[in-house]
């Protein structure tokens, strides 16, 4: 140590001090002023009683890492040597100070530490010496300058970048090379957790390893509650796993903000060169200027993130859905759009809309020229004045809303047709009762019991199909014997018409069924009556059944007018007939194949329909399940 280092408050040392040319400023480990000589006076125009106890406003804020950095240089050097030595050397800068009056004054600055004989650390003595054309302070500023410049054109560089893994290497890379450090990397904060993101100068299996915050510099700096910092020494080194660089004796960190909150951190290691203030402030002003590019980044990625998820909405839509810009024109057009229309992409997009769209707010319904009844819905974006128009395929809808319309139609006329007989042969029976014949009477009385036997089943139809439609049709799986439903159906159905002889061809043995036996009485039933029924001018209706690859085949042919090309699948719809342009001829309400149908499906089991034999009447295929054998 000196003599003033040893004996500040002695007499010689305070004369010294009082006689020095150069402004002498010592400060404690608070930064508080202990000593300003008349030099110091002269030179900033505060008195000494102004000063003392207080901590000097002689920093720019803008060099204010600077004079930092030199402190925490001189605390590394003091730590790293030894708390014994008495000698731990100065750092000597090229920088300004403020003078009183507002301003700058070119110095250069020997700072040593202060510390008492046993090695206390007391604060800090800064030796000021007034600068004019040095040559050595002329380089520092030219350099200084120069890597201002270059920090900007950087910074403007990784604004412009918007992808986040590359914002983060460019700003490794620039780290680099403003300080001059052997190698850097970027930490993100996680929760209490570090993560490496990039690294440069160091071997690539290191990126992404993860490391403890509390225990870190950066929990180290975040506690302190300052921006940068500096460590050395082995001890502390063993954060994250720098210790992969060869010769490392220094760190120098900064901490890097997005919307006022720490994001990460970043790391600069030197191997070779020493650190000083300067590389200590670019890292402070690289750090910060990273936040504003990761912000960018995180915002761009952000923006990507939600079109993304916008596209995969609208593109994984069941609705047709375009967006027009303000011209009318089509920017966007999803899958549904193109399979709804037949219009692909690339003849929808940069064109007008194929069909007119609505008023944005209404919704209209039309048909397109394929028959498909589109649902149309305008919405305007008022933001970007875009309007995005959704349409859905209501054809189904649509078809049974008119099948519907059509059905109340017809169970009104059959409902009204039955009713006025009855209503008609009734009253004839009370107002005539006594002048009609015994004869008449019976005839009045059996014509009664058939049209209420009709309403009967047109009822027993329409509770059915509405079950059906809810698929609340109750069916027990069970083995019963086919054979002898078959018997009973075509015996009952033998005696309702001369003019339909009914025949029944079933092979001995045949197989029992598995399924619900009632429930195939009357699917039978209805195959037989529409047999008849679409038989008007007569004919044999044939029943037959026989085993088959595991199941049992049933079928009911008839010689009648058969089923329009196209239809034979239509007709096991809710309310369609076959022969639907003659359908007054035969009345009905189109439900019975559609009860077919639901039953038949309910026990496991196949209905179609297809021309007779020699393209002559129709057939129907009943397929159920065959019992197993020794299965209940």
């Amino acid at each position: 140590m000196t003599d003033v280092q040893q004996d500040v408050h002695g007499p010689i040392a305070r004369a010294v001090v009082e006689c020095a040319a150069d402004a002498i400023v010592a400060v404690d480990d608070r930064q508080r002023v202990t000593v300003w000589n008349p030099a110091a006076e002269r030179m900033f125009g505060w008195t000494a009683e102004e000063m003392l106890g207080r901590v000097a406003p002689i920093v720019p804020d803008e060099l204010k890492a600077e004079h930092n950095a030199v402190q925490e240089r001189l605390l590394t050097r003091r730590g790293a040597e030894g708390l014994e030595s008495a000698d731990t050397g100065q750092i000597s800068i090229a920088t300004r100070r403020l003078h009183r009056d507002g301003r700058l004054i070119d110095v250069r600055i020997d700072t040593s530490v202060l510390q008492d004989r046993d090695g206390r650390l007391l604060g800090w003595v800064g030796v000021y010496h007034p600068v004019e054309e040095d040559e050595v302070v002329q380089h520092h500023m030219a350099e200084r300058a120069r890597l201002v410049r270059r920090l900007n054109d950087i910074v403007a560089d990784l604004n412009a970048e918007l992808d986040l893994a590359t914002v983060l290497d460019r700003i490794t890379a620039a780290l680099i090379e403003l300080t001059g450090a052997d190698a850097g990397g970027f930490v993100r904060l996680e929760r209490d957790r570090l993560r490496l993101v990039t690294v440069n100068g160091l071997p690539e299996h290191m990126r992404g390893a993860t490391a403890d915050l509390r225990s870190s510099l950066v929990g180290e700096l975040l506690r302190s509650g300052k921006t940068v910092m500096l460590a050395g020494g082995e001890r502390r080194l063993g954060d994250l796993i720098w210790s992969e660089l060869p010769g490392l004796h220094t760190v120098a960190l900064g901490l890097s903000f997005l919307q006022n909150e720490p994001y990460g951190a970043l790391y600069a290691l030197f191997s070779g060169r020493r650190v000083g203030h300067t590389e200590l402030e670019l890292l402070e002003l690289l750090a910060g200027h990273a936040g504003v590019a990761v912000g960018n980044a995180v915002a761009y990625a952000e923006v990507v993130r939600q079109r993304a998820h916008e596209r995969a909405v609208i593109d994984s839509s069941a609705d047709g859905i375009a967006v027009l810009d303000r011209d009318g024109v089509v920017r966007q057009w999803n899958p549904a759009a193109h399979t709804l229309t037949g219009v692909p992409p690339q003849e929808a997009i940069g064109r007008e809309l194929p069909f007119e769209a609505p008023a944005p707010g209404e919704m209209i319904t039309f048909p397109l020229p394929s028959g498909i009844w589109l649902n149309v819905l305008a919405a305007e974006i008022e933001e970007t004045g875009e309007v995005v128009v959704d349409f859905r395929d209501v054809s189904e809808a649509k078809a049974l809303e008119e099948a519907k319309d059509l059905f109340l139609a017809t169970t009104s006329h059959e409902l009204r047709t039955p009713i006025t007989v009855v209503q008609g042969f009734a009253s004839t029976l009370v107002n005539r009762w006594d002048e009609l014949a015994d004869a008449d009477r019976r005839s009045a009385v059996a014509t009664i019991a058939e049209r209420a036997q009709s309403l009967g089943r047109l009822v027993e139809h329409l509770l059915l199909g509405s079950r059906a439609g809810r698929d609340e049709l109750a069916v027990t799986i069970e083995t019963f014997d086919l054979a002898r439903v078959l018997e009973g159906v075509v015996a009952g159905f033998r005696s309702l018409s001369e003019a339909h002889p009914v025949r029944l061809e079933v092979p001995p043995g045949l197989p029992p069924a598995r399924g619900d036996a009632m429930a195939t009485d009357i699917v039978l039933g209805q195959l037989l009556e529409n047999a008849m029924k679409y038989s008007p001018d007569g004919g044999t209706v044939t029943v037959r059944a026989w085993p088959e690859d595991g199941s049992i085949v049933v079928t009911v042919e008839d010689e009648g007018i058969g089923i329009t090309p196209g239809d034979h699948e239509r007709v096991f719809e809710r309310f369609v007939q076959g022969e639907t342009g003659d359908r007054r001829r035969f009345g009905g309400i189109g439900l019975g194949l559609y009860i077919v149908k639901r039953l038949t499906e309910a026990q496991g089991g196949h209905v179609s329909a297809e021309p007779g034999p020699g393209g002559r009447g129709t057939r129907m295929r009943l397929v159920l399940c065959r019992a197993e054998d020794g299965r209940p």
